[in-house]
C-alpha cells in the first residue's frame, strides 16, 4: 500500500534550514470526500518566497504553522474524484505542499495540458515564474522600447523570463547574476545585451558600463548591496518593481533597506512591490502571451530538474540560496 510522505514544519529557523527544522513524516494516503479529488503529486515547485512563509511575521501570506506540512505549489496528477470539474488523469497545477498525495476541493487548482508542454515549465515559464515576470514588468515596470532594463537574480526562475521579456519588448536589457556561467548563458542562450556578474566586487563601476545612460526599469529580485548598486544608476523617471529580495530572506539581523533611497527623490524614480496573486484574474492573458512566444520560438523555458524524491527537498530547496540553479527550480518526486 502507497504511503503518504510529508515534510512539515518543525521549527522556525534562523537563517537558512536545518534538518531540525522538518519533520518527515508517512501517513495513510486520503481518502476524497464530497466535491473533493485526490491528487498524486509529480514535481514540486521550489521557490525563494518558501522561506518567508516559515517565519511568524506578517506576510502577504500567513506563515506555515509548526506542524504542518510545508506550502508548497505542484503539478499533480488526479487519482480519485468525487469533483465534477476534475476527472482521474487530469494533470492539475495547485498548491498541493510538500507530499506525495493531497486532497482538494478545486479552489485555486487548474487543469494543465501537459501535450503543450512539459509539466515543470507550468511551473516556471508557463507558470508562477512566467506570470510573475509578465505582470511585473509590463503592468508594474511598464518599459518602453529602446530604454534600458536591469533584472537581478536574472539566471532565476522569474528572472531568466523577465529579460526575455524585456528584449520581445525591444529593451536592452542587462542582467546580474552570480558567476561568470550564469553570465555567459544569459548573453549567450537567452539573448541579453550583457551580464554582470555581482559576485566579481566591481557591480556599481559594471552597471556603469553597461548601462551609461542610466537604468530605466530595474526589476528587482535580490534586495541589498545590489538593489543599492541600482539606486545609484536610476534615469530620471526610472521605476524599480520589487519582486523579491533573496538576499535577505536568510538573514539573522532582519531585512536591511536602502541607504541611499533618496535617488528615488534626485532621479524622480518610483519603487513598486507587487505579488502575482493580485492578478489572478488576470492569468489566461499572461499564460496566452507567454506560450504564444514558447511556440515561436522567442522565449525559451528553463526548468531545473533535480530528481530523487520528497527525501530530496531539504537538500534542494537549500539551492535555491546558494545560487545553484539557472532558471526554474523543480523537484521531481
Amino acid at each position: 500500500m502507497p504511503v503518504n510522505a510529508q515534510y512539515r514544519l518543525a521549527a522556525r529557523p534562523s537563517g537558512l534550514p536545518k534538518d531540525e527544522d522538518w519533520q518527515y513524516t508517512e501517513d495513510a494516503v486520503p481518502a476524497p470526500g464530497d466535491g473533493e479529488f485526490l491528487v498524486e503529486v509529480k514535481y514540486l515547485s521550489l521557490d525563494p518566497a518558501m522561506r518567508t512563509w516559515m517565519n511568524p511575521g506578517r506576510s502577504y501570506v500567513p506563515p506555515v504553522g509548526i506542524g504542518e506540512v510545508m506550502r508548497a505549489a505542484g503539478i499533480a496528477e488526479v487519482v480519485e474524484s468525487n469533483h465534477p470539474g476534475f476527472k482521474a488523469g487530469q494533470s492539475v497545477f495547485g498548491t498541493f505542499g510538500v507530499q506525495n498525495f493531497a486532497v482538494s476541493d478545486g479552489k485555486d487548482v487548474q487543469v494543465v495540458d501537459t501535450s503543450l508542454a512539459p509539466a515543470p515549465t507550468f511551473l516556471g515559464t508557463l507558470g508562477i515564474s512566467g506570470i510573475t515576470a509578465y505582470f511585473g514588468l509590463f503592468d508594474v515596470g511598464r518599459p518602453e522600447p529602446g530604454q534600458t532594463v536591469v533584472v537581478s537574480a536574472a539566471a532565476g526562475s522569474v528572472g531568466i523570463v523577465t529579460g526575455q521579456l524585456a528584449k520581445i519588448h525591444g529593451c536592452r536589457v542587462v542582467g546580474i547574476a552570480g558567476g561568470p556561467e550564469k553570465c555567459r548563458t544569459l548573453v549567450e542562450e537567452y539573448g541579453f545585451d550583457a551580464a554582470v556578474d555581482h559576485r566579481a566586487g566591481n557591480l556599481r563601476a559594471d552597471l556603469k558600463e553597461h548601462a551609461p545612460d542610466g537604468i530605466d526599469v530595474f526589476f528587482d529580485n535580490v534586495g541589498g548591496d545590489v538593489l543599492e548598486a541600482a539606486l545609484a544608476r536610476l534615469a530620471r523617471g526610472a521605476r524599480i518593481v520589487l519582486s523579491g529580495a533573496v538576499s535577505q530572506y536568510n538573514s539573522t539581523e532582519g531585512p536591511r533597506g536602502p541607504a541611499n533611497y533618496m535617488q528615488l527623490l534626485v532621479r524622480r524614480a518610483s519603487m513598486t512591490g507587487f505579488v502575482f496573486s493580485d492578478y489572478a484574474d488576470r492569468y489566461p492573458e499572461a499564460i496566452e502571451a507567454l506560450a504564444g512566444w514558447v511556440r515561436e520560438g522567442r522565449l525559451k523555458a528553463r526548468e531545473d530538474v533535480v530528481t530523487g524524491g520528497i527525501a530530496k527537498f531539504p537538500e534542494t530547496l537549500l539551492r535555491l540560496f546558494r545560487g545553484e540553479n539557472t532558471g526554474k527550480l523543480v523537484l521531481a518526486l
